[in-house]
């Protein structure tokens, strides 16, 4: 999305944008110059892989669905689950992996701060769950 900085209004797009590195369907919704904003989808019986932010933030909030994060920084570990008007944070630095426990989509919004620098942002981590 063009125009870092302006005013956007924009729909959910239908189809994914891009798939993450974690491999979750992103679709785009807003960017700005301190932030940015997107709406992921993990389908049915579904796990993403796991992985580490180096330098940016998130905060996730759940829209649908039912599933389980997984959340490791330092000497903190937790595995919470999570369903529609749950959110929660994954701090830089944190390894996080999610998988969907049940039969319909599972949709956040993420917002990322600073905005989304590229895939080398994300470095791929041993797996809390198998992936199948």
């Amino acid at each position: 999305m063009q125009n870092i900085g302006h005013i956007q209004i924009k729909q959910v797009p239908e189809k994914m944008d891009v798939q993450a590195p974690d491999m979750t369907e992103i679709r785009l919704l807003a960017n700005m110059n301190r932030g940015s904003m997107v709406h992921c989808v993990l389908p049915p019986a579904q796990v993403s892989l796991a992985g580490i932010h180096q330098t940016v933030e998130e905060m996730w909030y759940v829209l649908q669905g039912q599933g389980e994060v997984w959340l490791k920084r330092q000497n903190e570990e937790r595995e919470e689950a999570i369903i529609p008007d749950i959110s929660f944070t994954i701090p830089a630095g944190t390894q996080f992996q999610v998988r969907n426990t049940g039969s319909v989509p599972l949709c956040f919004v993420i917002v990322t701060m600073p905005p989304w620098p590229g895939e080398q942002e994300w470095v791929r981590v041993v797996d809390h769950w198998s992936v199948q």
